[in-house]
């Protein structure tokens, strides 16, 4: 299947119509205007409809076809980042359940994913591989065959080969990085914390840097070297530091007006073409202007 996401980098400044102009140079100026203002043009995988947004070098501006276009109308709080044979890699947007539990008639990404693919042919099929939790946004990946389900859950800690989140949490971090090390465990509310009995709980590492503070807010770029249950919002609990609108995990504070916890960058190994692939996700502004 053609991939229905044509993805261009941007080398020099510039801004988004006159950039989509020279790239589309065999389209009419009213046609490249039509495709904005139908929502078919995002950056770093974000749904951009302005003519005159500003794009730096190192963004990447993809332009999906009518025929997606149409497709992709349906869905709510998912964005398509890249699609082929074997994988569709989204933009899940907080308030989204990954994928519903049970018959829960709530909105979910993977039941509309499923639609979507099902548009193109009755017979395609989905499957999950990993989740976000419902209120963290950023990138995720689906398989759409089995052989691709089996090959990235199977090995998911093999094949992928880095996980990074955005965290703004309370408080001002003191260290400029660090790594928190626990052993993790669920008790019956579903409530996930750090233990010390080893035998009782499963290892997990996060590693984190500072990326901005003041005395209210500290903005991280967090690492999993694990991939365990609320990881990260129990660990950046356990250092005193929650993260924003954990109300679970001792969060006092919600300016937001959601979790502050995006899945920024997710990389790993292609289970069809088996090269590197890396996907990224800027967080929301909501998050940066909390540390200005």
């Amino acid at each position: 299947m053609k991939n229905s996401i044509s993805s261009y980098r941007v080398e020099e400044d510039n801004h988004l119509l006159p950039f989509l102009l020279k790239t589309l140079h065999n389209k009419s100026r009213n046609a490249v205007k039509s495709i904005l203002t139908r929502g078919q043009v995002s950056v770093d995988g974000h749904k951009i409809t302005q003519h005159n947004h500003p794009l730096t070098p190192g963004q990447t501006v993809g332009i999906l076809s009518n025929e997606a276009s149409l497709r992709l109308s349906a869905l709510t709080g998912v964005t398509i980042l890249h699609e082929d044979d074997a994988i569709i890699v989204i933009n899940k947007e907080a308030g989204v359940l990954s994928m519903a539990a049970g018959r829960a008639k709530e909105l979910d990404a993977y039941q509309q994913l499923t639609d979507y693919v099902k548009k193109e042919k009755r017979d395609n099929r989905l499957f999950i591989v990993h989740r976000l939790d419902r209120d963290t946004s950023g990138v995720m990946v689906y398989a759409k065959t089995e052989a691709a389900k089996e090959k990235l859950q199977k090995h998911w800690q093999d094949v992928t080969k880095e996980r990074t989140y955005t965290a703004l949490v309370e408080g001002a971090v003191a260290d400029s990085e660090g790594t928190i090390s626990s052993w993790l465990k669920e008790n019956q509310a579903f409530k996930v914390y750090s233990t010390p009995d080893q035998d009782a709980g499963k290892h997990a590492v996060t590693h984190y840097k500072k990326l901005a503070g003041n005395a209210a807010y500290s903005l991280l770029e967090v690492e999993l070297e694990t991939g365990r249950k609320n990881q990260i919002r129990v660990h950046m609990q356990d250092i005193g530091h929650p993260v924003v609108g954990d109300k679970k995990y001792g969060s006092t504070k919600n300016p937001i007006r959601r979790l502050g916890l995006h899945a920024t960058t997710l990389s790993f190994i292609h289970p069809l073409t088996e090269e590197f692939v890396r996907y990224t996700v800027k967080a929301p502004e909501s998050f940066t202007q909390q540390v200005k």
